[in-house]
Order: C-alpha cells, then sequence, then structure tokens
C-alpha cells in the first residue's frame, strides 16, 4: 500500500459538517450548501446535488456488438451517444431490478444475465450520484413501449473497435460512456 504525502497538514483529515441548508428539493436531485469545518479549523462551504444514484447497462448483442442510444441532452445543447442508463428509483428492489427496465425502456431489449462490473462517482466534487455499471448479454428484442414521457432515444448498434474509435476522435463525450467501455474493454481482454 502506498504512503500518500500531505501537500498540506491536514490533507488526510475529513472536513467536519457544522451545518446544512437545504435550496431545492426537485424530482430528481436536491441542492443543499453545507458549512464545514476544515482540517486546519476554518470554515467554508460545500454547494451539493443530492441524486439517488444511477445504472449504466453495456449491451452486448450475441455478434459482440454493443446497442448505443441517441438522445438530446439540454444541459449541453447537443445530441449524445450514450450507453442506455437511468436514475435508481425509491421503489427498485435490486440494481439489477432497474437496470432490467432502463435496458427495455432505452432499447427493447431484455437480456437473459445482467453482471455488475463496477461502480463509480460521476462527479463527486459536487454530486453523491454513484453509477452501477452491468454487462447484459443474450439479448433478445422486446415489444416494450413505455418510455418516460420526456425522453426521446433512437438506437443503434456499434462493433467494439467503432465506439473506441469515436471515443479517440471525441465524437463520444458521455463520461459514463467512456469509463464503461474502456473498463468492458479491458475487463474482455481479461475474460479471454
Amino acid at each position: 500500500m502506498k504512503n500518500f504525502e500531505e501537500l498540506r497538514n491536514g490533507a488526510n483529515s475529513p472536513e467536519k459538517l457544522i451545518d446544512s441548508m437545504n435550496i431545492f428539493k426537485g424530482r430528481i436531485l436536491r441542492l443543499h450548501v453545507d458549512e464545514v469545518e476544515l482540517p486546519d479549523g476554518k470554515h467554508s462551504s460545500r454547494e451539493i446535488i443530492e441524486h439517488s444514484g444511477a445504472v449504466v447497462i453495456i449491451p452486448v448483442l450475441d455478434n459482440g456488438n454493443i446497442i448505443l442510444v441517441k438522445q438530446y441532452r439540454h444541459a449541453v445543447g447537443k445530441f449524445l451517444l450514450e450507453l442506455p442508463a437511468g436514475k435508481i428509483e425509491k421503489d427498485d428492489g435490486a440494481l439489477a431490478e432497474c437496470a432490467k427496465r432502463e435496458l427495455l425502456e432505452e432499447t427493447n431489449y431484455s437480456a437473459e444475465s445482467f453482471e455488475k462490473i463496477i461502480e463509480f462517482y460521476s462527479s463527486p466534487g459536487i454530486l453523491t450520484e454513484k453509477m452501477h455499471l452491468f454487462i447484459a448479454k443474450g439479448l433478445k428484442p422486446e415489444k416494450h413501449d413505455r418510455c418516460d414521457f420526456d425522453e426521446f432515444i433512437s438506437r443503434a448498434e456499434y462493433s467494439l473497435s467503432e465506439i473506441l474509435d469515436m471515443i479517440l476522435k471525441n465524437e463520444i463525450t458521455d463520461a459514463k460512456t467512456i469509463i464503461g467501455i474502456l473498463f468492458y474493454n479491458n475487463y474482455r481482454v481479461k475474460d479471454n
């Protein structure tokens, strides 16, 4: 195990919460401002967005191709190619159930198997969202017409090499997709 050099005294001490003020509560997130005590005793504020977390799915077809979805993302003003993903709902019993629901809603496919391979934070400086990455295999087309009312999604299949090339060309810029595909590429190589 590596020992980390403290660049500043107290770098290995957590911040202490002093106060928290709710600013906004919406249907998918909550924003609050926390006052914290730093390791040196000074005070600072942290703006935190609370999110219930999400599942991300790598849908692998029998031929090895992967299904990506394309949707308009208002926050960045662009259409993005992404892995299917969705918010964890309070009534989701298990993460795999959430992954099954999101795969079906976003791709019209069900899967015989879901394997969770990694979890990660999308932006831990301001956001509590933890993402859970699954590989879905044994895909079968299934009729489904229950997308969320505000989602307009198209889908396409790509080979892994095509997706890796699009990442290198900066044509895929969605972080969860980049993390998922790069991890899957490494994971797949270890499996063989």
